[in-house]
């Protein structure tokens, strides 16, 4: 994956077990990397769980029910509006960001994964939208947490999720 040009915008996503630098594929998914952002900037992101993690495979997070004192069930929750999908060339390789839905391709809300291995059969069937600068050794550690059903045995908490400019400073 490409490195940022100075200036652009990337997502800082501090989580409990260290930071993931996200850069985005804005001609490839502009509708996704807008709904993200605009998503990281409101705070949305801040205190979730990711909530599914499959060696071998990816991480899901961005569902509000693995907020603190949420009641809905993980993983079926969002944040009150779907984009359209944006399937695309970019294939779902080590370090993509691809937003998650339900059998409805038009269903993506704030839940995304973060493929921790290539993944040929999701390749336009899922709206690939970014990918990982920095941290992908933090994806690693939050994935070898699994456990029954697919969740993980240990938090994996986003504490903050914020928009920024590329470079990063010191």
């Amino acid at each position: 994956m490409p490195t940022p040009q100075a200036g652009e915008e990337v997502v800082v996503m501090q989580t409990n077990h260290g930071k993931i630098v996200i850069g985005f594929l804005e001609d490839k998914a502009p509708l996704h990397v807008a709904n993200f952002k605009k998503l990281a900037t409101d705070g949305f992101y801040n205190g979730l769980k990711f909530h599914r993690v499959i060696p071998g495979f990816m991480i899901q997070g961005g569902c509000p029910n693995t907020r603190d004192g949420a009641s809905g069930m993980p993983g079926t929750g969002g944040p009150g509006h779907n984009v359209r999908a944006e399937f695309n060339d970019t294939p779902h390789d080590r370090g993509i960001l691809s937003m998650a839905r339900s059998s409805d391709p038009n269903s993506a809300g704030s839940q995304f994964f973060v493929m921790v291995k290539k993944s040929p059969h999701l390749d336009g069937q899922y709206s690939a939208f970014g990918y990982v600068i920095e941290g992908m050794d933090v994806a690693d550690t939050i994935v070898s947490f699994s456990g029954p059903g697919d969740r993980p045995t240990t938090p994996c908490v986003m504490e903050s999720v914020s928009v920024t400019t590329w470079p990063l400073e010191a």
